[in-house]
């Protein structure tokens, strides 16, 4: 039977083992690869139909994933001024002023990507950036997603004007005389001030989830696992599917956040495995704790400001009880756990869990930016696989431990910051991602940082914990093999092989033996996504 896809002339790389197979084409049918063989024998399973690309030398990998991002929260807080790029009061002051002048009047400003760095040694709060926003409604995302800055004027049309209680982790920051500072931290206390703000379309929000969605194909990604399935993600997954103009292949977790009681955890095992061809509901994401930067992280010690002191659920027991409900339903969990007191709560809790039934189920931590020693050998004991983002360890500390996450934790703390390569030789499963939109979502990025941990915008600083860097092999295997495991589909994506999935990835060299510093810009020749190319290069 002819195949609707070859691909001749490549070198195909195999992430297993870190060495090219000695064929040098491939065809795919049915989303799946058919067939492996020379140019001569796979050129015969063509026919007038089939798209055959000669490759001319290029690498052919399995399909890139990226192990955590969130596609429909990504594409709505990257609308706006991008503050990512500014590296001080004065540069964002500057954006800003620019920005001002293009509203109409009573227009709300929308920037993210704000880095607390920034600051210095002063406060996070809305006064810094005065008068540039005097009058005008403007709510600022921090990087790290889990906090805001709301001007005056957009807390006085919001109505908050001094501390609020929440059932979660989340405060309306506020100074001696319980007056708002615009701080938000969390989602319920960041909500309080969004609902205030008009609101895009259905259509614009699908539109800017498609075209995010585009450009990471056209980044070579084929995968990724998503974190959330907030408001209408799973419609939007379900839309773009059955149109045939979903780009990814997507693992979607749904949240489970304090207070959700027996029918909340049962209407979350009820869902499990619905979906649609390129996307389905696999796992549940819980969080265990906030950030470090924002003084939300559960640590075992206070910070430097005496925050960081408590997990996100108001009562951790009933975390570890609804992880265990959810492992003996055979479910997979996905816990945010940052400090090193909420790493140790989860793999407490999947221990009891395991205790209780052993079945197979793999539960994940997500981020894993400090641990102590005794934790590292749980990982693989317990068979938690630990999902890292690299590029915020790069991008968002510095290796003098001068930036804000590190002076809050101590030398001691973020001196163990990010521990890729312990946890590796200590024989965990180490899952690459960007937590797009929290830090950029080109694969080659993030294998990158994973090797180098220098800034990606100054990659003449020195880096950040050189010891834990990832080899090439290593980081290749993050975003192929090993975010097949975390899945449970390494006997079909990841490699390849006949009857696996045909998610490739075909860049224009080597990514093991292209230096770290210069991967970002290897170029991205072709993307496939079940036997389709979603992103061609003219080159090919």
């Amino acid at each position: 039977m002819p195949a609707p896809l070859v691909l001749l002339s490549a070198r195909l790389l195999d992430p297993a083992t870190g060495t090219f197979l000695p064929e040098t084409a491939l065809a795919a049918a049915d989303g799946k690869i058919t067939a492996l063989g020379d140019d001569r024998e796979i050129r015969a399973l063509a026919d007038a139909a089939t798209t055959v690309i000669d490759l001319k030398g290029a690498v052919v990998t399995p399909g890139l994933t990226d192990g955590h991002l969130h596609p429909v929260s990504g594409a709505e807080l990257t609308h706006g001024l991008d503050l990512s790029g500014c590296t001080d009061l004065d540069g964002v002051r500057a954006a800003l002023a620019g920005e001002v002048a293009a509203l109409t009047p009573g227009a709300w400003l929308h920037g993210w990507g704000l880095d607390p760095n920034v600051f210095g040694d002063r406060p996070v709060e809305a006064a810094a950036l005065a008068p540039v926003l005097d009058g005008v409604p403007a709510l600022l995302q921090l990087f790290d997603a889990h906090s805001m800055l709301a001007s005056p004027r957009a807390l006085e049309l919001a109505g908050v004007d001094g501390p609020r209680a929440f059932d979660q982790a989340a405060e309306v920051v506020c100074d001696a005389a319980g007056r708002p500072t615009g701080l938000l931290l969390e989602d319920a206390a960041c909500a309080l001030v969004e609902r205030a703000a008009p609101q895009p379309t259905r259509e614009e929000r699908r539109a800017r989830l498609a075209a995010a969605l585009r450009a990471m194909a056209a980044a070579g990604l084929t995968g990724g696992h998503a974190m959330d399935a907030n408001g209408d993600s799973l419609a939007f997954y379900e839309e773009l599917d059955a149109a045939g103009d979903l780009p990814l292949r997507l693992r979607v977790a749904p949240w489970c956040q304090p207070g959700t009681d027996d029918d909340g955890v049962r209407a979350l095992i009820a869902r499990q495995g619905t979906g649609g061809r390129l996307w389905r509901t696999a796992g549940v994401k819980l969080f265990m704790d906030g950030t470090i930067d924002n003084g939300t992280a559960w640590l075992e010690r206070p910070d430097c400001h005496g925050e960081s002191t408590h997990a996100f659920w108001p009562d951790p027991a009933v975390y570890t009880r609804i992880v265990g409900q959810l492992h003996a339903a055979g479910v997979p969990t996905a816990t945010h756990a940052i400090g090193d007191a909420a790493v140790r709560h989860v793999l407490d809790a999947v221990e009891q869990a395991r205790r209780a039934d052993r079945n197979g189920v793999r539960h994940r931590i997500e981020h894993i930016e400090t641990v102590p020693d005794d934790t590292l050998r749980r990982f693989a004991e317990l068979g938690v696989l630990a999902s890292m983002q690299p590029t915020h360890c790069c991008d968002f500390t510095r290796a003098d431990h001068t930036d804000n996450w590190s002076r809050r934790l101590g030398e001691e703390r973020a001196a163990r910051a990010w521990r890729c390569r312990d946890l590796t030789d200590a024989g965990a499963t180490v899952v690459l991602g960007s937590d797009w939109p929290i830090a950029p979502y080109p694969p080659l990025g993030v294998m990158a940082g994973a090797r180098h941990r220098r800034p990606t915008r100054d990659l003449d600083q020195p880096p950040h914990g050189p010891e834990q860097a990832l080899t090439a092999l290593e980081a290749l295997r993050g975003m192929t093999v090993h975010a097949a495991r975390a899945a449970g589909e390494e006997d079909r994506a990841g490699r390849l092989a006949p009857g696996y999935r045909a998610d490739l990835t075909v860049l224009a060299d080597d990514p093991l033996t292209t230096a770290a510093t210069d991967l970002p810009d290897l170029p991205v020749l072709l993307t496939v996504l079940d036997g389709r190319p979603t992103h061609r290069d003219p080159r090919v």
